[in-house]
């Protein structure tokens, strides 16, 4: 987790970058935290994007930590195949097992941090007693599946309750959000408690991706300041 002195986290999702150069989408927000990749099956969301030689290519390119974000089937196979090749942080969605413990399991052996996810409608209550077993939990502040969508506010409650929790509990776990997230937004899911900020047509929809980084980061903890205040 982040305390709230610490500097809020900004991870560009390639899914908004243009795919023919990625590796110089990746240089030009060299100054990010993470880099977001979104891994679709057409399956488990009814988009289709990229998979692991992707993942294995992009990881020679940049320095920048890889965040994967896995809106797929059966992550107890595809998942830790992540994690092995390299990747940073690896998160999979609550709705695509009956039992996420053992994929966190696999991949923290697999030497990467895991990650949960869950939709807008997902509830987050029956998952707290197993966050101990993750790193991150990734809260969709849009429906999974296609970037560019509309921010749904009400999942800051979840956030909230969340960093309840990990402030009384003194629980190491980073709470990250994607979707929707932009000037207009970010501010207001700082305040609820956010740590890590995945932005896609934000970063890459602008002149300079590397300054609206800078931008979204300096918004956040300006929010984020003025909260605990």
């Amino acid at each position: 987790m982040c305390d709230a002195g610490a500097t809020p986290m900004i991870a560009p999702s390639i899914l908004s970058a243009d795919f023919a150069n990625l590796a110089a989408e990746a240089a030009a927000v060299e100054g990010s935290d993470w880099l977001h990749v979104d891994v679709m099956d057409a399956h488990f969301v009814p988009n289709l994007t990229l998979g692991l030689p992707v993942v294995e290519s992009l990881l020679k390119a940049t320095d920048i930590p890889i965040d994967c974000h896995l809106m797929i089937e059966n992550p107890e196979r595809w998942a830790p195949p992540y994690a092995e090749a390299g990747a940073h942080n690896v998160t999979f969605h609550a709705e695509a097992t009956d039992d996420p413990i053992p994929v966190a399991r696999d991949i923290r052996a697999a030497g990467a941090k895991a990650g949960l996810s869950i939709k807008p409608g997902t509830p987050l209550e029956p998952y707290l007693e197993i966050l101990t077993s993750f790193d991150t939990l990734l809260i969709m502040s849009v429906e999974p599946g296609f970037g560019g969508q509309k921010f749904i506010p009400d999942v800051l409650e979840k956030a909230r309750t969340i960093r309840k929790i990990i402030d009384a509990e003194d629980l190491q776990l980073l709470v990250e959000i994607d979707g929707g997230i932009n000037a207009d937004t970010i501010e207001q899911a700082a305040e609820a408690g956010i740590d890590c900020f995945v932005a896609g047509s934000a970063v890459y929809g602008a002149a300079d991706p590397g300054v609206a980084v800078a931008k979204l980061r300096e918004q956040a903890a300006q929010a984020r300041n003025a909260g605990t205040n």
